[in-house]
């Protein structure tokens, strides 16, 4: 079997009671599928909480820095590279990269919002310094376009850009285009939310309540103790998440690294998807649920299993065995239908097994992605 360029991910997570991403209005985020109304994760969401993980800051380093205020950014990347080039410089590389003049000075509503890393603007110091400050900049923009390999080892040290991808829009920024394609997280089932109606009690004002012995039934004794009345949606639901990782594309957006990197990246990935979850109300909800699913796929091609459930799944003793059920029969009917050449493997909790191969460890199903499958 020749290697294969793309590797899927599929994860089924049941989440407890919580409201894990929500909309302008405050409410879940939802989407109709199948006729039927599922709670939403924005891959927008995921993304973000996968990227500032601890996971993330201990296995793959630093995050880029995602901002339009350039002003902030100065005096941060000033502090960052204070001991390596001086501030002119910084700042011209800053000036030319985001195409703006007197970032200190720049309009918030004049500036898209950015990933920004650290090594990619000392490597725009490095080639300013070298050219001298009264560089021409046209010429050094072809320089760049010409040398592109090693910007983009530059860019390799903020792996959530490689990941994610980015859309420049002017000055010597550099797009990139992701080599992890996210989508967003629906329930396999139909849901319907409940509404938490919450207080939050004013201690003063009910100690004085409780001093007046006023009961809760007397009218025109002044104030009963809350000092904040809401309300806040709020349901629970198996998740399915899935995402597409383009080997090559990874490989190219780290400066040409090798598979064995991309693999090593993957491996993390996998456990990300598997274990993070987005921070909306997780103090007053605690979602910290894991996966009790994964399965994942060396392909040819990018293989959603999301239409598994566009039929929703039908509780039975719960959502989430049936869950699981459907999507490995899903997948062995694209896998036959298709004739898809594949190297699948699975992590299920307590039921290793066949058809896919599954383990009942996630280190083991991490272990097999950094083998290549194997």
């Amino acid at each position: 079997m020749t290697e294969k360029n793309f590797i899927n991910f599929h994860v089924l997570i049941s989440h407890s009671p919580s409201c894990l991403n929500r909309d302008d209005m405050n409410m879940q985020k939802t989407a109709i599928f199948g006729g039927h109304r599922r709670v939403r994760i924005s891959s927008q969401s995921l993304k973000r909480a996968m990227r500032k993980s601890e996971y993330y800051r201990e296995n793959l380093g630093q995050p880029s820095t995602r901002t339009r205020e350039l002003g902030k950014l100065q005096e941060k990347l000033l502090d960052e590279l204070k001991d390596r080039y001086p501030e002119n410089i910084v700042i011209q590389a800053l000036e030319w990269i985001s195409g703006k003049e007197g970032l200190a000075e720049a309009s918030v509503g004049d500036v898209a919002v950015a990933p920004w890393a650290v090594e990619e603007v000392a490597w725009f110091c490095e080639q300013i310094q070298q050219a001298g400050v009264d560089a021409d900049k046209k010429k050094l923009k072809k320089q760049i376009e010409k040398d592109a390999a090693s910007l983009r080892a530059a860019l390799a040290t903020a792996v959530d850009i490689a990941l994610s991808g980015r859309m420049a829009t002017s000055g010597l920024m550099t797009n990139v285009d992701g080599a992890l394609a996210v989508a967003h997280a629906i329930t396999t089932h139909p849901v319907d939310s409940d509404i938490d109606w919450f207080t939050a009690v004013d201690d003063l004002v009910e100690q004085e309540k409780q001093q007046r012995k006023v009961g809760e039934t007397e009218e025109g004794e002044g104030e009963q103790g809350a000092g904040h009345l809401n309300t806040q949606e709020f349901s629970a639901g198996v998740f399915y998440r899935y995402a597409s990782l383009n080997i090559r594309q990874l490989q190219e957006n780290l400066g040409g690294a090798s598979r064995d990197k991309a693999l090593e990246i993957a491996q993390h990935v996998l456990h990300m998807l598997a274990t993070v979850v987005p921070t909306a109300k997780n103090q007053s909800t605690a979602p910290f649920n894991l996966a009790d699913f994964v399965m994942v796929s060396f392909s040819d091609q990018p293989v959603s299993l999301a239409n598994a459930f566009e039929r929703p799944v039908s509780e039975r003793g719960g959502f989430l065995a049936p869950s699981i059920e459907a999507l490995k029969d899903y997948w062995r009917k694209i896998h036959k239908g298709y004739g898809l050449d594949e190297k699948v493997a699975a992590f299920q909790l307590g039921e290793p097994g066949e058809d896919p191969k599954t383990f009942a460890r996630l280190s083991k199903l991490e272990a097999w992605i950094r083998n290549d499958g194997k």
